[in-house]
């Protein structure tokens, strides 16, 4: 039997929703019914706009999932409360939407860049794309295969047809890439990096590698001494320095000491000596995995096997969809005697 619409007082629900944004957004946000499209295009929904099916398809989506056992910084981490992928997503995603709201921009146009940012993510965090970066010719970038995921890998090969500007937030959320289109994507990309310099700290002081007062003394001055003082510091100074601006922005004095603080979490937990033999260990696993589904190409589950581009490119699509335990429990299979631990 088939259902009309839900109709509000002056039309489909999506209709309204869309007219609100009109009405209240600031003239900077991107409305859902002036969306750039899909690649494919798709009769509107009744209910939901353009940005909230992308948001519902991500949060859906395989990947998205997958997230939650993939590592943030500390590989294979004892205890139940260090960040992860999924985690470090929703945290980003929180911040962004706080951001987005101040400033009246699309809060569900931030939200769906924010959820799907890290989807190509690897295994083993950043240590995924260095080890895959010589198989393939040139850089692997998890914000390019973020943007593959939802393009071609998602639902069998059909791909999530997200819209125009989330693709763009995604593929563009990282300081390495071109800046992004919108302003949503702008937030995005700001809430990532102060978003992951501050729960790193949460995390390496539960591990024990740095205390609180080891934080630089001209850092702790500027954007406090806790994880919260230093979330609502820069929320804050972003919003009053971005004001009506066309741009993102902060102030010189707050980037600064963020800059300072990044630099000192990669001297002291990033690029840490005594992390050395473990990074050594995941890179050499994921390297051995890409050797061997290279040469067994058969094995490369069907999903992936018929993607778009070469052999390389889909071993490394298969490889980088691995969670971090997936990765070690395949490497085990396939290289240790039984009986044998990595």
């Amino acid at each position: 039997m088939l259902h009309s619409p839900p109709m509000g007082g002056e039309g489909p629900i999506r209709e309204r929703q869309e007219a609100l944004e009109r009405d209240t957004l600031s003239e900077r946000a991107s409305l859902s019914a002036a969306s750039k499209g899909r690649e494919r295009e798709e009769p509107p929904h009744p209910m939901r706009t353009a940005y909230q099916r992308d948001r519902d398809r991500i949060v859906h989506s395989k990947s998205f999932r997958r997230l939650k056992h993939k590592t943030q910084v500390f590989i294979a981490p004892e205890g139940d409360h260090y960040r992860v992928r999924l985690t470090h997503t929703l945290e980003v995603s929180q911040i962004a939407r706080t951001i987005a709201r101040a400033l009246r921009l699309n809060e569900d146009l931030t939200e769906a860049i924010a959820l799907g940012h890290d989807l190509g993510h690897t295994p083993f965090g950043h240590l995924g794309e260095q080890a895959l970066t010589p198989y393939l010719g040139r850089p692997f970038r998890h914000s390019e295969q973020s943007l593959r995921v939802v393009d071609h890998l998602e639902r069998d090969g059909r791909g999530l047809n997200l819209t125009w500007e989330v693709r763009d937030g995604i593929v563009n959320h990282t300081w390495a890439m071109p800046e992004p289109a919108t302003m949503e994507a702008k937030v995005v990309r700001f809430a990532d990096r102060l978003g992951y310099v501050n729960h790193d700290i949460d995390d390496a002081i539960r591990a024990g590698l740095i205390t609180e007062s080891d934080l630089p003394e001209e850092v702790a001055d500027v954007l406090g001494r806790s994880h919260g003082e230093r979330i609502e510091t820069l929320v804050s100074d972003i919003v009053a320095n971005t004001g009506d601006g066309p741009d993102v922005r902060m102030s010189e004095r707050v980037y600064e000491a963020l800059d300072r603080l990044r630099d000192f979490m990669f001297d002291r937990v990033y690029l840490r000596e005594e992390a050395a033999r473990e990074q050594d260990k995941a890179i050499g696993v994921i390297r051995a995995l890409f050797e061997h589904y290279l040469g067994h190409p058969e094995e490369v589950p069907e999903e992936y096997a018929r993607a778009p581009g070469a052999d390389a490119e889909r071993v490394a699509d298969y490889i980088a969809g691995m969670t971090d335990r997936f990765a070690l429990t395949t490497y085990e299979r396939l290289f240790l005697p039984q009986g044998w631990m990595l």
